[in-house]
């Protein structure tokens, strides 16, 4: 290990400390496994890839080749195209454990079955929340119902179909579920994260707040500030996925964070502290926002009310998941990377954010809420 990355595993570890927690080491695991991930390029797989070279794991990579990278250790990297089932690549061919990052279309699980059952020991699928039917119990566990297709054929479902109704995602997902089942029995792992956040997150989701209280100035924040959030950041996600595949756990887990609930209010006032930045917050009903058409989630990024049929959004319980070691770098960790990450990126990039309001439009709704109370 050079001292570079010494240090790095020193910062790590002393941040862990800060935090109440001792965050897992990134050293060689016991034995080294053959692991294929089928992704491998987009936000979560390069984590996965540093972590597990950094476990001494051996990787072959299986993408359309799109996204060229530098890796800090040897990667195979096999070429193909799923939306054309183009796998040519993988036949005759075994690993230990197969990781699926990108997958929301069934057939995409049907190909990839039928070419590796019997050549991988165990497969983990990763899916999303958003399988389940309803959100409006607190605590709701991994047997809560899951969303039902009610299409036509999930096999002839496909990204531009996907795109035009994105009602379907979350069924899709839950179908994708079944599938994984159906070629891989108890030899399978369904990973169910939430709202995925951090360096490299090209949505913008989380990333608004820290670059918009990094501004300064009033900002404007949705609801009374006691609604819970839920999220993860997607170096923990990866990281665990790597420990999940040494494992060999079987069954569903849910995957978000933080380990304890975490309020809209203590979310914004943590990345104020962590940026040290002088930003005030007015805080605004639901209903006004409602009544300005300024939507949760996309206008207000991670924030969902916490009541009525959303009321079990951001409270899903992730027991199961932190029995298996599921574990979370500080939240000023995430929000510090994450502005530094941004202010990285080009100034075109920079130029709009691709979640969140505007600073004009911030401003003419602070405007009338201000008048409203008056």
């Amino acid at each position: 290990m050079d001292r570079r990355r010494w240090l790095q595993l020193a910062a790590a570890t002393t941040a862990a400390w800060t935090a109440g927690r001792i965050l897992p080491a990134a050293q060689a695991a016991t034995p080294s496994l053959r692991i294929l991930i089928l992704g491998g390029t987009g936000f979560i797989g390069p984590h996965q890839v540093h972590y597990a070279l950094s476990r001494g794991h051996k990787l072959t990579l299986f993408n359309r080749g799109r996204k060229p990278r530098q890796w800090p250790g040897e990667v195979e990297e096999l070429q193909g195209d799923r939306n054309t089932g183009d796998l040519a690549a993988l036949e005759g061919r075994e690993w230990d454990v197969c990781i699926d990052n990108p997958t929301t279309l069934p057939f995409w699980i049907r190909d990839a079955g039928q070419r590796l059952k019997g050549k991988v020991g165990h497969y983990i699928f990763l899916s999303t929340v958003s399988v389940y039917a309803t959100n409006d119990t607190p605590g709701a566990v991994e047997n809560a119902p899951l969303a039902r297709y009610e299409g036509t054929d999930a096999m002839q479902e496909t990204q531009e179909t996907l795109r035009a109704n994105m009602a379907l995602y979350g069924p899709l997902k839950a179908r994708c579920e079944q599938e994984v089942t159906h070629w891989f029995g108890d030899r399978c792992t369904l990973i169910r994260p939430g709202l995925i956040v951090g360096p490299g997150d090209e949505t913008d989701r989380y990333t608004y707040w820290p670059v918009r209280i990094a501004r300064g100035g009033v900002v404007l924040a949705p609801g009374s500030g006691t609604d819970p959030v839920q999220f993860i950041d997607a170096r923990d996600l990866a990281e665990w996925t790597i420990r999940m595949a040494e494992q060999r756990a079987s069954g569903a887990f849910n995957a978000i964070g933080p380990a304890k609930t975490l309020t809209m209010r203590e979310m914004l006032h943590g990345i104020r502290a962590a940026l040290k930045s002088t930003a005030e917050f007015t805080w605004v009903d639901t209903e006004f926002l409602e009544a300005q058409q300024v939507a949760a989630w996309s206008d207000m990024p991670v924030f969902v009310p916490g009541e009525g049929d959303s009321a079990g959004f951001a409270r899903r319980s992730i027991t199961r998941a932190r029995q298996h070691g599921l574990s979370f770098r500080p939240l000023a960790t995430t929000a510090a990377d994450t502005l530094a990450w941004w202010r990285e990126q080009p100034a075109e990039r920079q130029a709009r954010l691709r979640a969140g309001i505007s600073a004009e439009r911030e401003r003419e709704l602070i405007s009338l809420w201000d008048n409203r109370k008056k």
